[in-house]
């Protein structure tokens, strides 16, 4: 994927009354040597997907950390926030139905 000049909007679906406009994290180069975090947001069936993830990064010499949202419906509590980002370097957050 290259990226382009244009400028992106991304708007937070979290019925903020005031949003904050923050700026995309820049993508790491390579997440060779990072401990990748995997994120169960608590939909049904998501464990299944992070779970074939897990294997497929351990098997790739990749550490992973795992890390579960109490339900969907909410944002991620700040402390749970906090431990990722003391833990891991990138996050992949799993998603099904």
């Amino acid at each position: 994927m290259t990226e382009t000049s244009a400028e992106v909007f991304l708007l937070d679906p979290t019925a903020e009354s005031s949003p904050v406009m923050m700026p995309r994290l820049k993508r790491p180069a390579s997440i060779e040597g990072m401990t990748i975090g995997l994120l169960d947001i608590a939909k049904q069936r998501g464990d299944v997907f992070l779970d074939r993830l897990d294997e497929r990064l351990t098997t790739n010499g990749f550490k992973v950390e795992r890390f579960a949202k109490p339900r969907f419906s909410i944002v991620a509590p700040d402390a749970l926030k906090q431990e990722m980002q003391s833990r891991v370097q990138v996050v992949i957050e799993g998603l099904a139905d």
